[in-house]
């Protein structure tokens, strides 16, 4: 077996904005030619952490090496795609690529011939001539993710790439995405809140909480981690009673873990469907409406989360 090459290293990173630790002792490295997703709720310390591994913000302590290098430089190295769109709206779609990569110096007949490539491999083609004014938030989002790689850079950081996209939308970048890749070796980091974004296309993901990394592997490894079991979440209708109905679960010894999460109960048990109506008879027994209840028997990295934290991803 070969020997891993890193393109990213970190060592203690640490970011302080007065008494607030935004990022605290962030330890990683990222391979070439991986998608390497961070996992997260909002706040978490995402957006800091990859922004302090690609020089874009300065850490209050600590360390970064690209590429073999102390110290990093954002020219054609980095491609950054930000959560907030960030366009010129009065420049049509093929203006905005187009002199983003001119601000990079791609030669003229290169630089045409890869807009009119982006533009086409993410459905943009029809609305090269069009004012971003004019173009949906979906379409915005996907010109801002073209204008980020027309220079081919060895690294391309996607935070949040499909906030606020519909489904279908949704999709197309993830497919986009994947084809960079996979048909251009890039290494891609993301940031997201969506478990199921992190699981689709992700290598490896980092799941980070509070500005603390809590753990880092692939997909696969994370979900088996989490152990046997399904997981049922049990909504009840008068919520002042939870805290009962935790305890009461918690003292099944077919229970294996109980947590409160967005207001549910959501406990792990053994054959969860076979079992069912000796949890919920417990709990009407003590008196709890149930108005809802749902299991799975696959684990997913909210899982994942739920068991490192004790609460949900969008808690």
């Amino acid at each position: 077996m070969g020997s891993v090459n890193y393109l990213i290293e970190t060592e203690n990173l640490t970011k302080e904005y007065g008494d607030l630790t935004a990022v605290r002792d962030l330890n990683l490295k990222v391979r070439e030619g991986e998608i390497f997703g961070f996992l997260g709720p909002n706040g978490a310390g995402k957006t800091t952490s990859i922004r302090m591994m690609v020089g874009l913000l300065a850490p209050t302590d600590g360390r970064v090496k690209i590429g073999g290098n102390r110290g990093v430089e954002t020219d054609r190295t980095v491609g950054v795609c930000p959560q907030e769109i960030v366009l010129w709206e009065e420049l049509t779609s093929y203006e905005n690529i187009y002199f983003m990569g001119k601000m990079y110096d791609v030669p003229d007949r290169e630089l045409k011939e890869r807009v009119s490539r982006i533009l086409e491999d993410l459905k943009l083609e029809e609305k090269r001539d069009e004012p971003a004014s004019e173009l949906s938030g979906g379409m915005k989002r996907r010109l801002n993710l073209g204008m980020s790689i027309v220079h081919e850079p060895d690294i391309v950081v996607l935070d949040e790439p499909s906030a606020g996209l519909d489904p279908q939308s949704r999709y197309s970048v993830w497919e986009y995405i994947k084809g960079l890749k996979e048909e251009r070796g890039r290494c891609i980091i993301l940031t997201t809140h969506l478990m199921e974004e992190a699981d689709r296309l992700s290598d490896r993901v980092a799941i980070i909480d509070r500005g603390e990394l809590l753990v880092v592997d692939t997909p696969e490894n994370l979900k088996k981690s989490v152990g046997e079991g399904d997981s049922i979440r049990i909504e009840l209708q008068n919520k002042d009673r939870i805290e009962e109905a935790l305890e009461l679960l918690g003292e099944d010894e077919e229970v294996i873990e109980t947590n409160r999460v967005d207001e549910k109960i959501v406990l792990r048990a053994m054959d969860a469907v076979g079992k069912m109506s000796r949890f919920t008879g417990k709990l009407e027994d003590a008196g709890c409406e149930i108005s809802d209840v749902t299991v799975s028997r696959t684990n997913t990295l909210e899982d994942v989360f739920i068991h490192l934290t004790g609460k949900g991803l969008r808690s």
